[in-house]
């Protein structure tokens, strides 16, 4: 396992704030063992937590011309039809998940082909599960049309946790299925919004992983 990018910054203020806290613990509150000691696994415990966060697992993916790869690890919160008025301003297929702390936070390219469309709205940070996150958050849209025609919009956003968005794609892009496009740091939800009539083979509450788990397949 390898630390993303992302996460040198947030590791190091992270290294210095338990190095400060620390410091004034033990020159000013030296003779208290116990609350010496619950300053120690208190940083130890930060320090893993924020580490965990970052980190890249090495993975096996699954790749498929038709398939749909499952953008981000988390569990499965919506699939239902549903008015997506951003880009298509009509009706499609909307498959939501949400990642909670815990889970690997790096987002992947669900299918190959060119970058239509991309916009970063600043917003809100409402709790990723409330509906209204999708319209009111921080968040990113993007747009890949598929060498058959078939556009996917997927739309990284913000949790109540989160607090800043990452993509490495712009319009014009040719990406691959799998490649990274962007990561959130803590806390947040990825929609997916497909053509009627697309095969999905999630149930809510399924547990997924990016880069591995099939959502669904192109017709």
């Amino acid at each position: 396992m390898t630390i993303h990018k992302e996460g040198y910054t947030s590791i190091a203020l992270t290294i210095l704030f338990i190095f400060i806290i620390n410091a004034v613990v033990e020159y000013r509150f030296a003779d208290v063992f116990v609350l010496r000691w619950f300053v120690y696994i208190l940083s130890f415990a930060l320090f893993i937590t924020v580490l965990q966060f970052f980190r890249n697992p090495k993975r096996t993916f699954t790749n498929g011309d038709n398939l749909i790869i499952c953008p981000a690890d988390g569990k499965v919160v919506v699939i239902e039809e549903t008015e997506e008025g951003e880009y298509f301003k009509d009706k499609r297929l909307q498959v939501s998940i949400f990642m909670s702390p815990v889970n690997v936070h790096i987002n992947r390219n669900p299918i190959s082909g060119v970058v239509k469309f991309f916009k970063y709205h600043p917003g809100k940070y409402l709790a990723a599960w409330n509906p209204k996150s999708s319209t009111e958050n921080e968040r990113t849209t993007v747009v890949v049309e598929h060498k058959n025609g078939a556009p996917v919009l997927f739309r990284q956003i913000a949790g109540a946790l989160a607090r800043r968005i990452v993509w490495y794609v712009k319009e014009g892009d040719q990406v691959t299925q799998n490649e990274q496009f962007g990561f959130i740091k803590f806390g947040s939800r990825v929609d997916i919004f497909l053509p009627l009539g697309t095969k999905v083979n999630l149930e809510l509450n399924q547990v997924v992983k990016g880069g591995i788990t099939v959502l669904g397949e192109l017709a």
